[in-house]
C-alpha cells in the first residue's frame, strides 16, 4: 500500500458520501411524492450526509475495494419506502428505486460541465471533478444491478418476481455482490462502461 493509494481511496470515499447524500435524498423525495411518509417520519428527507451513511456500505467497503483495486464497491443507508402508501404500489416502489441512479446521471453531467470549465484554470478542481464523473456513474450503474440491497433489486419487484424468491436473494445479496466483485469479471465491466460514459460527457462539454 502506497501513500499515493491511500489518499486515493480517501478522495473516492469522500465523493462516494457526496454522491450517496442526493442519492438517497432523491429515494425520499419521489416517495414522498407518491404518498408515502415514511421517509419523512424516519428522518431521511434531509441532505445531512449524516443521515444517509450506513459505516459498512458507505465508508469501509468503499475504502478496502479502492485499495485493493478491484473495482468498487459502496451503498448508503436504504432509504425505507412502503408500497402500500405508494401511489403504483410495487410500480411506484420501481420509480422510487430508480431516482437514486438517476440522481448520480444528473451530477454526473454537473461535475462533467464543471471540470470542462475548470480544465484551464484550475486542473485540481477539474481532475477532481472528473474523479466525481466517474464515481457517479459507476455509483448509477452499479446500484441498478437486480440484487438487494441495491436499487436494481426493486425492479425486480416491480416485475413481479415471487416475493419468496426475492426474500431468499435478499438473504445472500451481499455475498452475491462480494462474490461478483471479486473473482468474475462485473467489476471491470462496470469501470468500462463508467470511463465511456465519462469520455462522452467530457467530449460533451469539450
Amino acid at each position: 500500500m502506497t501513500v499515493e493509494n491511500l489518499h486515493g481511496a480517501l478522495v473516492n470515499v469522500g465523493l462516494f458520501w457526496m454522491l450517496t447524500t442526493p442519492h438517497e435524498y432523491a429515494h425520499a423525495w419521489v416517495a414522498s411524492r407518491l404518498g408515502d411518509d415514511t421517509p419523512r417520519r424516519e428522518g431521511r428527507m434531509t441532505l445531512n450526509p449524516l443521515a444517509h451513511a450506513d459505516w459498512l456500505g458507505t465508508v469501509i467497503l468503499p475504502a478496502v475495494t479502492s485499495l485493493l483495486g478491484g473495482g468498487f464497491l459502496g451503498w448508503g443507508k436504504p432509504v425505507p419506502a412502503n408500497p402500500a402508501q405508494l401511489r403504483g404500489g410495487w410500480n411506484g416502489l420501481a420509480m422510487v428505486a430508480v431516482a437514486g441512479p438517476a440522481s448520480n446521471v444528473a451530477f454526473a453531467v454537473l461535475l462533467a460541465a464543471v471540470g470542462t470549465l475548470a480544465a484551464e484554470r484550475a486542473p485540481a478542481v477539474a481532475e477532481l471533478a472528473v474523479k466525481g464523473v466517474l464515481l457517479s456513474l459507476y455509483l448509477a450503474l452499479f446500484n441498478l444491478l437486480p440484487v438487494p440491497p441495491l436499487d436494481g433489486s426493486k425492479l425486480l419487484l416491480a416485475a413481479r418476481v415471487p416475493v419468496v424468491a426475492y426474500e431468499f436473494l435478499a438473504r445472500h445479496g451481499f455475498l452475491v455482490l462480494i462474490v461478483a466483485i471479486a473473482v468474475t469479471p462485473l467489476g471491470r465491466w462496470l469501470s468500462r462502461l463508467t470511463w465511456a460514459g465519462t469520455l462522452w460527457l467530457l467530449r460533451l462539454f469539450g
